[in-house]
């Protein structure tokens, strides 16, 4: 089965005292200590990222790992991502992630990750990375449109709520023709794939939500329940 969980915001990184969508993803992989590597090609290897990952998952049931492109934790990084059960990619700069990962083969081995059954996630570059397409700020202080693997069809806008230009932007790319309609989360929503089709929207907090914008004539953004994780 082949699944991708993309997070708008949330997860460790954004709310290190709401364990839900991470434990969300962890529970996706149906093993009793799953095997997650965290990817954070997007931050340039931050090592603060990459010590707040480690803090979340060595508190949890699974076995956490992460792997660099700055330095490679082995030189067959096929087989060292192949026995993983979930791919972790943390946000950034989504511009240096796709030509680094193009760069090393990390695009066709997560593809091929992904066709055989480990679940893909990840946090804003780390979500947008999967989509056809979406709105970055990868170059600069202005959001721009970029191309991205496609995994996924369509479009997609993370930090809906969370960044005061994303919402405008994306919709004018959209109405403009520039990317692809699609789906955008807020912070603490989570966009759950199964193949192509998007199977579940989960959030960490009460008022998360996703939208699905399209062109159809005229500009439509449709509002997207999302179910809350935590207790009712």
């Amino acid at each position: 089965m082949r699944q991708i969980i993309a997070l708008g915001g949330g997860g460790f990184s954004m709310e290190p005292d709401n364990p839900l969508l991470d434990r969300y993803i962890l529970d996706q992989s149906q093993k009793t200590s799953p095997k997650i590597c965290f990817v954070p090609t997007a931050s340039g290897d931050s090592d603060t990222y990459i010590a707040n990952f480690y803090r979340f998952f060595d508190e949890q049931d699974c076995e956490p790992s992460h792997l660099s492109l700055f330095k490679p934790p082995a030189q067959d990084l096929e087989a060292f991502v192949l026995e993983k059960d979930i791919i972790y990619v943390g946000g950034g700069n989504t511009k240096n992630l796709l030509v680094l990962w193009r760069e090393w083969g990390l695009d066709a081995i997560l593809r091929k990750a992904w066709e055989q059954g480990i679940v893909l996630a990840g946090i804003s570059a780390g979500s947008l990375c999967w989509f056809e397409d979406g709105v970055t700020d990868s170059y600069g202080e202005q959001l721009e449109p970029i191309q991205s693997l496609g995994f996924l069809k369509g479009s997609n806008c993370p930090h809906y709520d969370g960044e005061i230009d994303r919402r405008p932007v994306y919709q004018r790319l959209i109405a403009a023709g520039t990317i692809k309609g699609g789906i955008a989360a807020d912070d603490g929503a989570a966009l759950h794939y199964v193949g192509q089709g998007l199977h579940r929207i989960v959030s960490s907090r009460p008022n998360a939500h996703a939208y699905r914008v399209f062109l159809d004539g005229q500009l439509h953004e449709e509002a997207l329940t999302a179910e809350f994780l935590g207790p009712n």
